[in-house]
């Protein structure tokens, strides 16, 4: 063999001692980091098991774990009351050794080390009592608030989460936090550890050239697309990349020599509140500096307003000595605008420009905790407009939602810039009086009410005259919860409605017990009982073919509520309430799961090409997480989509048109067949209809009835069934309550038929 194939031989056994070496030193270190993780759950658990339980061949590995069982042991015949302080003590001790940074957290912070309260800039007394939840940006709090919760709960949630940390100094800390459930001081707690990520390539990794040089690193630097700007000792700018000077606005020779704050200003764009300089701190502490996401570069020279994210390190040579600081500047003002844009989107109508329900039952929350501590008075204000229906029935829906954007401008413009206007749904809105006394609440209301009862709604040739009825309730010690209040302030909006138009009631436990009597009120907690309690039964009338056999829906399932007595209560009597209160969505959702597991396990049993019908309502229709449920729904219970027809109601189309697209597309590509419920009971627009992939028409019952002798339904139904053959949709004539109606229906050539003449609704018994 050659000499050369010699030293080969010889460099690959070298090459291949060490990666053995490399491998069982790795193999080490997990051992000790076992051992490490065992010791910090036995110190924080508060009982000291027998012995840590971790196999290493490693002689010193071993050694070390044998010792540790003899502390273990010694510890824990040393009796309970010793055990108890002892196990906290020697956390403690574990955790300012480590490096990582530990958090101990019940409902607040019980124990943070030093590690975690540098990151904060706070010594780690000053945290215990906080919540981890206050210490993040507030894009992250509701995810840590959330994830603390559930781990506590022992619900699923993830062990490993990546967080912003937000410093004194308006510093930020990446850290990738994971938890572990343990028991501190005899209670459940979390033993929360974070580990900083640091980023791929670091400005301490940057080596600036001198001023001038012009090699390749220079060349290099000035091509980045980032901002660069290195200072000197003194903190005195000695370089700028072209990035630099267009994100700043300052030439690098009008900016050689001068201080960064002196070329820029750094604010925080949320209250303007001047920011520390990022260049003094880094060369102050030796450390990196992040600035806040929420950082907002104010250039002095042309006093452009930009949002970054900003880092500043110090420059060190080879002998570690301090040479200056380098910054890099990333401007993020397009995808912050995106984000707040965005932000505005998930929180405001897209009709009104008004704040939604679910950010005004929001902020209502935050002032009902303000009125339970006693931190100032607020007013909450239910407002229900009382020609709405008439403008919709007669002008259509363009011309109510016109007025709708109208109505909002005027409330807008009736209120201080304090108070918040939200629409709740519909024509019903919310307002609340923050730091408002009530008297003042009640003058408040009764502009409001003049300026709405004032304003004429003009829509092409027509003239509408429009009112607006008001419910108060104040906001104390005593209120309840949110769902209560907006109960109470619906109550004495229904009775200011019931005085006339107009009207201003503030809420008394008199009026409730008048809205209890009527049955208005008392259908809250009972709907709500009754979806608790599974009190929902479900009904079905059966369809059938007109003209022989035919595939399609064979009985639409219907719904009725069991109530206190057992006895079976129609929907008329509790579907008004159940949308008043926004709980159409939770039955919609029981009659959709319960109709498909019925299917799926053949307790449901239809022929060949038919079908089961089931109503969708508008509120649910507008749920943009209802099209993933019923998916989940066909695939858990295996019911082939063909069984199945949603039908939904004219309105609720014209109403939520994009969420209908998406929910009929998406369905029927699946296979579901969709049905047009109460066709012709309002003014629709063809347009749209033609659009969605239905196949059938449901002529509403109100042209039904009487179809034998009324001549103008018959023209009606004449003109509705040659649409839907135009269409290529099929007929269902429903509420046919007699023979006439039932023959007079057939000649006029409907497809199916459905009522009290075919067959009424009976119990569907769904044991299989």
């Amino acid at each position: 063999m050659s000499i050369a194939g010699l030293l080969s031989l010889l460099f690959a056994l070298v090459a291949g001692l060490l990666l053995i070496m490399y491998a069982l030193q790795r193999r080490d270190l997990r051992k000790l980091a076992e051992v490490s993780q065992q010791l910090q759950r036995i110190a924080i658990g508060g009982r000291l098991p027998g012995r840590v339980e971790v196999a290493s061949e490693k002689p010193e590995v071993a050694a070390l774990i044998t010792a540790v069982n003899h502390l273990l042991t010694r510890a824990a015949s040393g009796g309970g009351e010793r055990e108890a302080a002892y196990a906290p003590k020697l956390f403690m001790e574990l955790g300012e050794r480590i490096h990582e940074a530990v958090l101990v957290h019940g409902d607040v912070i019980l124990y943070a080390n030093r590690q975690f309260a540098s990151f904060v800039g706070v010594d780690r007394a000053e945290l215990v009592g906080r919540r981890l939840m206050d210490l993040v940006p507030p894009e992250y709090s509701e995810l840590v608030s959330e994830n603390i919760r559930r781990r506590l709960a022992g619900e699923s949630a993830a062990e490993r989460y990546e967080i912003d940390m937000v410093g004194l100094q308006g510093q930020m800390t990446r850290l990738e936090i994971s938890s572990t459930p343990v028991e501190y001081d005899k209670a459940s707690a979390l033993l929360i550890t974070g580990v900083e990520v640091l980023p791929t390539m670091t400005a301490q990794a940057l080596r600036l050239p001198a001023a001038s040089a012009a090699g390749p690193p220079a060349l290099a630097l000035d091509s980045l697309a980032e901002a660069i700007i290195a200072t000197d000792r003194d903190g005195r700018i000695n370089y700028m990349n072209p990035a630099a000077e267009q994100l700043t606005g300052s030439g690098a020779d009008t900016a050689s020599g001068k201080l960064l704050e002196e070329i820029v200003s750094l604010v925080d764009e949320t209250d303007r509140r001047l920011l520390s300089d990022p260049v003094h701190q880094a060369l102050t502490t030796g450390a990196a500096v992040n600035l806040s996401r929420r950082a907002l570069m104010l250039s002095r020279a042309n006093g452009s307003e930009r949002s970054i994210e900003l880092s500043a390190s110090p420059i060190r040579n080879g002998a570690r000595e301090l040479l200056g600081a380098v910054v890099m500047l990333h401007d993020v003002t397009e995808m912050r605008g995106l984000t707040r844009q965005m932000s505005y989107q998930a929180t405001h109508d897209a009709l009104t420009g008004l704040v939604n329900r679910r950010e005004f039952e929001r902020r209502l929350e935050e002032a009902i905790g303000s009125g339970q501590r006693g931190d100032g008075q607020h007013v909450l204000c239910y407002l229900d407009l009382d020609r709405f229906k008439l403008v919709n029935d007669t002008s259509g829906h363009l011309a109510g939602d016109s007025m709708l954007r109208e109505v909002a401008k005027l409330l807008r413009d009736a209120v201080r810039d304090s108070d918040t206007v939200g629409r709740l749904g519909g024509d019903e809105f919310g307002i609340l009086l923050v730091g408002c006394p009530l008297e003042k609440a009640r003058q408040i209301a009764d502009d409001v009410t003049r300026a709405v009862g004032d304003h004429r709604f003009v829509w092409r040739d027509k003239i509408f005259n429009i009112g607006a009825s008001i419910g108060l309730i104040e906001i104390s010690r005593e209120s309840g919860t949110l769902e209560e209040m907006l109960a109470a302030a619906d109550t004495a909006c229904y009775v200011a409605k019931k005085q006339g138009s107009g009207r201003v009631v503030v809420y008394s436990a008199r009026d409730e017990a008048l809205a209890r009597h009527t049955g208005e009120i008392q259908w809250l907690q009972r709907l709500q009982s009754a979806l608790k309690e599974n009190r929902f039964h479900l009904y079905h009338q059966v369809i059938v073919p007109a003209h022989g056999e035919d595939g399609g829906p064979a009985m639409e399932v219907l719904v009725r509520l069991e109530d206190e007595s057992g006895q079976d209560l129609l929907p008329a009597e509790f579907m008004r309430a159940a949308e008043r209160y926004r709980l159409m969505g939770l039955v919609d959702r029981w009659v959709v799961q319960t109709t498909l597991a019925a299917l799926g396990r053949g307790a449901i049993s239809v022929a060949a090409q038919h079908s089961v019908a089931i109503n969708i309502s508008g509120q649910t229709l507008a749920d943009a997480q209802f099209l993933e449920f019923v998916v989940e729904c066909l695939d858990s219970t295996g019911v082939t989509p063909g069984q199945v027809c949603f039908e939904i109601a004219e309105s609720a189309v014209i109403a939520n048109l994009d969420h209908a697209r998406r929910f009929v597309g998406v369905l029927h590509g699946m296979g579901c067949q969709f049905a047009l419920d109460d066709f012709g009971s309002g003014v629709g627009s063809f347009s749209n209809l033609k659009t969605l992939p239905l196949d059938y028409l449901k002529i509403d019952g109100s042209f039904i009835r009487n179809l034998a002798r009324d001549s103008v339904n018959q023209a009606m139904v004449t003109a509705m069934i040659k649409l839907a053959r135009t269409l290529n949709f099929k007929v269902i004539a429903e509420q046919v309550e007699d023979s006439a109606a039932e023959e007079a229906a057939r000649r006029m050539g409907v497809d199916y038929l459905q009522g009290y003449a075919i067959g009424r609704p009976q119990p569907l018994q769904l044991a299989a």
